[in-house]
Parts: structure tokens; sequence; C-alpha cells
């Protein structure tokens, strides 16, 4: 049985629904690595992050008949999936009672320039530099890091709508970059 090198992606959806193993290797070889890129900016311990990027691709193999290409790209629904579970991982209570018990040393990242290859592998990293400075901070904080609306707003000590607001320009600008 012979596998195809690339697929585009109405095929790969097409595959993934039909369960077909080979297009989810595919998946997997072609997108972990950005996904994991993802969650470690929320969750920096790398074994837990492995963990949450199995529990990803398990919901992505499950999940796939939810996939509406109408509202975004595939990547782009992979990475609501990994973002979301990052951050359900770190408001569990074994995660917030695991921090609470971790020894000092271990408690210190320091991160490199290169900390985060994924990423930068994608371009990700360089489209986000383009964007204004205020969009930029509100990218990372909600999509990087994992913060609420609500928990920007009082970081920044500015109004919730204008954190929803600001949150959507830049959105729209990071699709008029991508496209």
């Amino acid at each position: 049985m012979t596998t195809a090198n690339t697929y585009t992606e109405p095929e790969l959806v097409q595959l993934l629904r039909q369960k077909e193993e080979t297009a989810f290797k595919y998946l997997y070889d072609h997108y972990a690595g950005a996904l994991n890129g993802v969650i470690l900016q929320i969750i920096p311990d790398q074994a837990l992050a492995a963990d949450v990027l199995q529990e990803v691709f398990l919901n992505i193999w499950r999940r796939m008949e939810t996939y509406d290409a109408s509202k975004g790209r595939l990547f782009t629904w992979m990475l609501n999936i990994a973002r979301n579970a990052a951050i359900d991982m770190t408001r569990s209570k074994a995660y917030q009672n695991s921090q609470k018990n971790r020894e000092l040393d271990s408690d210190v990242h320091i991160p490199s320039a290169g900390s985060n290859p994924s990423l930068d592998h994608i371009g990700l990293s360089k489209v986000i530099g383009q964007l204004k400075e205020e969009h930029r901070v509100l990218i990372d904080l909600a999509y990087l890091k994992g913060y609420t609306h609500e928990e920007i707003a009082k970081l920044l000590e500015i109004p919730l709508g204008t954190v929803k607001t600001r949150i959507r320009a830049a959105l729209l600008q990071l699709r008029k970059l991508l496209t």
C-alpha cells in the first residue's frame, strides 16, 4: 500500500473523516510539532505537554466530523483544540496541586531565543511580529499564553469590550497577513 506524500486540506479532511490511519499519521507527522509548541507556551513541562498533545490528537480523531471548513482552516481548528486542552489542564486541580508541590529549581524557566522552533518553523512568529504592538500583545496573551479575555482586561487595565474589539481586529489583521 503506497501513501501519498502530500494531501490537499480537503483531501486530508475527507480521509480523516473516513478514519484513514495513513491520513492521521500524515496529520500527526506534519502538525504535532506546531501544536506541541503552542501547548508548551501554556504548559512548560515537556512530559505534561506530551500528554496533552496525545489527548489533542485523540480529540481530533474523535471529533473530525465537527470540523467545518467554512469557519476556518484545519490547522486553526486543531490549534484551538490544542490551546483549549492546555488551558483546561492548567485549570485542573491536579495540575494546580502539582505546581504547588514543585521544587524551586524546576520552577525556573528562562526561554532562549530559539526556545520554540515549532512556531518559528511554521512562520507564525514572523507573522505575529508584523502586527501592531497592541494587537501583538493581545494575541500573545490570549492564544499563546492562554489568558482569558477577562484576565487580559485586568492585567492590562483596559475595559473588557476593548480587549474583545482589539483581539477581533488582530485576528482580522492576521487573516489578511496569512492569505
